[in-house]
């Protein structure tokens, strides 16, 4: 009797859990439609997924580097210090006066730099086309006039800068030729034989100078300068006319010169570089 009543109770609670299994998957299979049937009503409820595009990289600082050669031209103002002192043979140094004279420059320059750190080095040679011209009245003779005119200049110098950005600040030094004409003519006040006198001299003396350049594009570059030439002093004879051909001129000169300049740099992008 004991063992048919063990019997019963496991065939009471094995129908239990049948029962409970079978009420257990029923309920999730209602789950599951009902999730189903909702999900795309919820879903067209929701807003759009939007995208949102990635901002582009910022684009490399930049490098200006000023090696490289370059070739331009410059335009500016000169003004020439003109000392004569006469020299009468067997005698002593005669003051005869100064001319201050100015005018116009237009040249061009070509050269080559070497940009190391921040520091720039370079070379670089100009010529320039000049009319510096003036005339006084001769305190030796009064009834002369004494003219002095530069037709031209030349410097060949180094440089040494400091570069920050687009801007290089140098100072130069070096050679510098100047192509001059100096000349006696009668005083307009005087009345009598004259016969004019002129001489052409080539000198040669030393510049200094500071400038300031800016790169405007990778290439293109403007800038202005400031040179002083120290060209000392030289010896001329006038031997045409008999008053002066017993005398030597000595002509001293120097000349302040600003110009206003442009170059173009060879190579590449015209020395920006990319910093990654």
């Amino acid at each position: 009797m004991y063992f048919n009543r063990t019997i019963r109770l496991i065939e009471i609670e094995s129908r239990v859990n049948v029962a409970w299994r079978n009420t257990m998957k029923k309920f999730l299979l209602g789950t599951l439609g009902l999730v189903a049937m909702v999900a795309p009503a919820f879903a067209a409820d929701l807003p759009a997924r939007t995208y949102t595009k990635a901002p582009p990289p910022l684009p490399p600082a930049p490098i200006y580097d000023w090696t490289g050669f370059y070739i331009g031209g410059n335009a500016g103002w000169g003004e020439a210090h003109d000392c004569w002192n006469v020299i009468p043979v067997g005698g002593v140094l005669f003051n005869d006066g100064c001319l201050n004279k100015s005018g116009g420059l237009v040249g061009g320059q070509l050269g080559y730099r070497w940009q190391w750190g921040q520091a720039v080095f370079g070379l670089e040679a100009q010529g320039d086309w000049a009319d510096i011209k003036s005339t006084h009245i001769s305190l030796f003779d009064p009834t002369i006039t004494t003219s002095a005119k530069v037709n031209g200049l030349g410097l060949f110098t180094g440089q040494i800068g400091y570069s920050w950005g687009p801007s290089l600040l140098y100072v130069k030094g070096g050679a510098a030729v100047t192509s001059n004409t100096f000349a006696l003519a009668a005083n307009p006040t005087f009345v009598g034989p004259f016969v004019a006198a002129s001489v052409d001299s080539t000198r040669w003396g030393g510049t200094l100078g500071i400038g300031w350049e800016y790169l405007i594009t990778p290439n293109w570059s403007i800038g202005v300068e400031y040179d002083h030439l120290f060209m000392g002093h030289n010896n001329n004879s006038f031997g045409v006319d008999g008053r002066f051909a017993t005398v030597a001129n000595q002509i001293s000169q120097d000349i302040d010169m600003v110009t206003v300049r442009f170059n173009w740099k060879f190579g590449g992008p015209g020395g920006v570089v990319a910093r990654y």
